[in-house]
């Protein structure tokens, strides 16, 4: 899924949600780094998962200047924008079911620890954090959301189900809540059950101590499959970046290349 060099497409749908670029003041001075500049860098960063003091300088912009322009248009709301817009871009193409989604979770090692970070318990103890990834049938990601690595997994299903995603695009009123849900074993909770069924969700979630061949894999496989697409974008196979800010960025750009690539995909 990953390449370095940045898709002149997905700047151009990026780019009607960036601020105007800042002209040279009346005093003169160093012109400011443009946003296509910026925006190279940091999808190397994200592609490669090189770290920011390595970013190559030919590139035109530093990495601490990348850095800082991936922060601000995260706290500006740019990056939730950019997956919205892409998701109505599918809804609009008719590759966006909303129906049924599919959740699971991957925990990653974080090196230094920072925000939104507990020990593995699945990595010794060892500092990480856990992304629990909402998709829809086909594999499309909705919603992506960071706990530390020893949050339990029933825990965090339902705040990622309440931040579904309400898309546009077509005539008539958004889907406010899927109606049916996916999950395996590590979901399994009578509670949470009780309460999806009270929001009008239908829950298929594996049991615990019971035997496998339930074929609830037939439905949750494209979970894992966008699991490893986000793998591919390499920035997010390990944590580097303390900041729950940067790593909130972070997972919203991965889903919104992984949104953009399945667009393209579908309409070659």
């Amino acid at each position: 899924m990953a390449t370095a060099q940045l898709s002149p497409e997905f700047f151009g749908i990026l780019v009607h949600h960036l601020p105007p670029e800042l002209p040279v003041g009346p005093a003169g001075g160093r012109p400011r780094v443009g946003h296509l500049t910026a925006i190279r860098v940091i999808w190397f960063v994200l592609t490669t998962g090189a770290r920011w003091e390595d970013v190559p300088p030919e590139m035109g912009c530093s990495g601490r200047t990348a850095h800082r322009r991936l922060r601000a248009w995260e706290e500006a709301g740019i990056w939730d924008c950019l997956h919205a817009d892409l998701l109505g871009l599918l809804k609009r193409a008719g590759k966006l079911d909303l129906d049924t989604v599919v959740v699971d979770g991957v925990t990653v090692r974080a090196f230094g620890g920072g925000e939104s970070t507990g020990p593995s318990p699945v990595d010794r103890r060892k500092l990480g954090s856990k992304h629990t990834v909402m998709v829809n049938k086909t594999g499309v990601p909705l919603v992506i959301r960071t706990a530390g690595a020893n949050a339990s997994d029933h825990t965090q299903i339902l705040p990622v189900i309440l931040d579904f995603p309400k898309v546009g695009g077509v005539p008539g009123r958004p889907k406010e809540l899927p109606n049916a849900v996916y999950a395996d074993r590590g979901y399994d909770s009578e509670s949470l059950r009780a309460l999806l069924w009270w929001l009008g969700i239908e829950p298929h979630i594996a049991k615990r101590k019971t035997p496998h061949g339930s074929g609830l894999g037939k439905v949750r496989w494209v979970v894992e499959r966008t699991i490893s697409w986000l793998k591919g974008l390499r920035r997010l196979r390990v944590r580097y970046d303390r900041l729950g800010v940067i790593m909130n960025a972070w997972t919203t750009l991965a889903a919104s290349v992984i949104c953009f690539r399945i667009l393209r995909r579908h309409a070659m």
